[in-house]
């Protein structure tokens, strides 16, 4: 299978070229800015074009004539969004519009997020794929509506709860606070870690296992069909970062910082997957793994997994 990965310099996109790579797939990818720095980029072939670029895109996709596209490529930050929302319509909405414009009918798996179901009750969750979605921020609003546009081109729907590891970028939580304790660990900085809200609770995914979620997608998921990719257990940051700090032995006082707290903060998201897993997915890695590839990848000189 050759597969384009869209937005293949991000957070997934190097965990999923590697992970089609080992499979046997041909891979390429498109990035926006940020050369890819990951190893295996030398074996995926690599253009540099923007999503709100049509002409571009359309070049991309005739010259590699992929079997199926995997979409990754966008504006995915809870907080940040409600200070660029434009921006986030203009790439998450628009830029979607013109990959499936241009896509010739081939399959297309969006990457889409648990933040389109807004605020649901402890009581109803964990939460399925049928229920209706009430997205309650710009990005959740903005993944809501690049949906809908993926439904009426028969794309398939990759709801992702919260992928966790190697490779994220330190303005979301976790890797902000291995960031932090890394810095403490180095005599950089005081023992204080700051913090935003802790009591929220999140179905965690190791972004190895989301990857293999994407490939399994791209090959047998159903067309115009939603798969949650979600773990089915529900932690609080709070009790993440208490694993980190164990794992990575460094004692820091914590603060709460005004900075770090959202106008909008969703208390709990825990998932369902039955349709991904009845296709074959189960994850395979916990919250522990991920937290330890994560703090390794935080260390100066990182040891172990990455």
């Amino acid at each position: 299978m050759h597969v384009l990965v869209t937005g293949i310099s991000g957070f997934i996109g190097p965990r999923l070229a590697r992970h089609l790579l080992a499979a046997g797939d041909r891979v390429s990818g498109t990035y926006y800015i940020d050369h890819p720095a990951f190893p295996e980029a030398g074996e995926v072939r690599l253009f540099e074009v923007d999503l709100q670029d049509a002409a571009g895109l359309e070049r991309v996709i005739r010259e590699t004539a992929p079997d199926a596209i995997i979409h990754l490529a966008g504006l995915s930050h809870v907080g940040e969004s409600w200070g660029r929302m434009s921006e986030y319509f203009r790439v998450n909405v628009l830029g979607t519009d013109n990959l499936l414009t241009l896509a010739g009918g081939r399959p297309v798996v969006i990457a889409s997020s648990a933040e389109v179901y807004g605020l649901v009750p402890e009581a109803e969750q964990p939460i399925a794929e049928d229920r209706i979605v009430d997205p309650r921020t710009p990005y959740a609003l903005s993944k809501a509506a690049a949906e809908r546009l993926g439904f009426l081109r028969g794309a398939v729907v990759a709801r992702c709860f919260n992928l966790v590891g190697p490779g994220q970028a330190t303005k979301f939580a976790l890797p902000t606070f291995a960031a932090q304790l890394a810095a403490i660990a180095r005599g950089e900085k005081e023992p204080v870690l700051r913090v935003g809200n802790l009591q929220a609770r999140r179905d965690f995914v190791h972004v190895d296992d989301g990857a293999a979620a994407f490939r399994l997608l791209a090959a047998r998921g159903t067309p115009g069909g939603v798969y949650n990719v979600a773990s089915g257990r529900a932690f609080s940051i709070a009790e993440a970062l208490d694993r980190l700090m164990a794992h990575s032995g460094v004692a820091a006082r914590i603060e709460e910082d005004p900075e770090r707290m959202r106008p909008a903060d969703l208390p709990l998201l825990l998932g369902s997957s039955g349709p991904l897993r009845a296709l074959g997915w189960t994850p395979e890695r916990t919250l522990d793994d991920a937290l330890a590839d994560l703090w390794s990848a935080a260390l100066p000189h990182p040891e172990g997994r990455a």
